[in-house]
């Protein structure tokens, strides 16, 4: 199931699913308030009466309001070496903040109090059970599903500092989507191609193999110390060929369109502006 939030011709968002077969959406307002509701039931939605086209209803970022957004530094080998740091010993974690959420074909907004915005194409993870010190062997019974993360970053911010957060959480500085891919479409999300371009030339190429930190480990130290909560999504890190990692260095800029795509989950397009 390919789980998304909608409107249609009244503006109101509300939760579906994707069915591609026919190209169009599965109303679950009926039934959800909204996808966290839906991630958060233990039951799986039945095909509802409601079905509307795909051309005419708009798709929003499909979880709007998680509870919080783990992001994990240096997760894969290369992207520490170019950043030039140690590999680390456990998942480096700092969070990204729900405002930043915007859905795919929504503008990135460059704000002038930075002057290095960077890309980072990453593989996410929802949570659709939540709670404490999960071990390894059973974490992914915990995972709802699959998403695609940019996780736009003001290096500069970042780097004046020891805490990353702030940097990671300026408005529009977290697309998110197409759709929440659920866990049983995914046969192995640790196989998964990774790419991001801007303006159709390819500057990130991996695959989710190359993870330091798999997902059963990441939920296990996270759920170590806090407990996870249902709609949680931990962003799994971002491989080689950020803009700091380049010589020279290549930030975002103004009228530039960034696409970040994931085998089986899809992409998100999102142009570049100045704010």
């Amino acid at each position: 199931m390919k789980l998304v939030s909608f409107s249609a011709a009244d503006g109101k968002i509300r939760p579906g699913y994707l069915l591609e077969a026919t190209s169009e959406v599965a109303d679950l307002s009926s039934s959800f308030s909204d996808t966290l509701a839906v991630i958060s039931s233990a039951a799986r939605p039945a095909t509802p009466a409601a079905k509307l086209p795909l051309a005419d209803v708009k798709l929003h970022a499909p979880l709007a309001n998680p509870p919080r957004i783990f992001c994990i530094g240096l997760n894969y080998r290369d992207h520490a070496i170019e950043s030039k740091m140690e590999l680390p010993k456990f998942p480096v974690v700092f969070f990204k903040m729900v405002p930043s959420i915007i859905a795919s074909g929504e503008n990135i907004v460059l704000p002038s109090i930075t002057q290095e915005p960077d890309y980072e194409a990453e593989f996410a993870v929802v949570l659709g059970k939540g709670g404490y010190r999960i071990p390894a062997y059973s974490a992914m019974d915990h995972v709802y599903g699959y998403t695609v993360l940019n996780d736009v970053s003001a290096r500069d911010i970042q780097f004046s500092t020891s805490q990353w957060s702030l940097s990671k959480s300026l408005p529009t500085f977290c697309p998110l989507g197409p759709a929440i891919v659920t866990a049983d479409e995914i046969a192995d999300p640790h196989a998964l191609d990774i790419q991001l371009s801007i303006d159709g030339e390819v500057l990130q190429h991996s695959n989710t193999r190359e993870l330091i930190f798999r997902i059963p480990e990441l939920i296990e130290y996270i759920s170590s110390i806090t407990e996870l909560l249902p709609g949680d999504i931990i962003s799994t890190g971002t491989p080689a060929g950020v803009g700091l990692g380049r010589t020279p260095k290549r930030w975002l800029k103004a009228g530039e369109t960034v696409t970040v795509s994931i085998e089986g989950l899809g992409q998100i397009v999102n142009p570049v502006i100045a704010g």
